[in-house]
């Protein structure tokens, strides 16, 4: 009996140090870096029609900062083995429903980015892309304050999430 309860014992320890050995190299945001060892997040210009002041510097930090939560890369200012570059090419608000009475009940800003990602070890990966993303909120609110704060939040959260999926995931 304690032959057969020593051999399970073993049996499980295999069984648990193969698991944890094989999900080590698992990574939960489905990013592959290859070889790449680092990146550099170049400064994204605000070329939009109308220029918030301040939105370039945030969206180019909240990208560096996505990538190196993300990732085991490490943050460079040139010859990164990965590169993006690009452009805040849209910034505006418009109004989206309206009331009863014609009046607009919401509206939309909309944030649209160019990107060109260079992959400097596989250039094949290398792309240049347009992404774009919304936040909606009560038109009788002025974008200031805590409701631009909120809707750049959730527009460069979203924004970073594209970029990154587009440059280091297969999904």
């Amino acid at each position: 009996m304690t032959y057969k309860h020593t051999l399970i014992k073993f049996i499980f320890s295999i069984l648990g140090i193969s698991l944890l050995i094989g999900c080590g190299a698992y990574s939960f945001t489905g990013a592959d870096t290859g070889n790449a060892e680092t990146f550099q997040v170049n400064f994204f210009q605000n070329n939009a029609p109308i220029v918030e002041p301040g939105i370039d510097r945030d969206f180019t930090l909240a990208l560096q900062d996505l990538i190196q939560n993300q990732t085991n890369l490490s943050l460079v200012n040139s010859n990164g083995d990965l590169i993006y570059e690009g452009e805040i090419t849209q910034f505006y608000i418009a109004p989206m429903t309206a009331t009863s009475n014609e009046r607009a009940a919401q509206n939309r800003l909309t944030i649209a980015i160019n990107v060109r990602y260079f992959n400097t070890l596989n250039p094949e990966k290398d792309f240049e892309k347009k992404f774009s993303f919304y936040f909606d909120y009560d038109a009788s609110a002025q974008l200031v304050g805590g409701v631009r704060d909120e809707a750049l939040d959730e527009i460069f959260t979203r924004l970073t999430q594209d970029v990154f999926n587009e440059s280091l995931t297969d999904w």
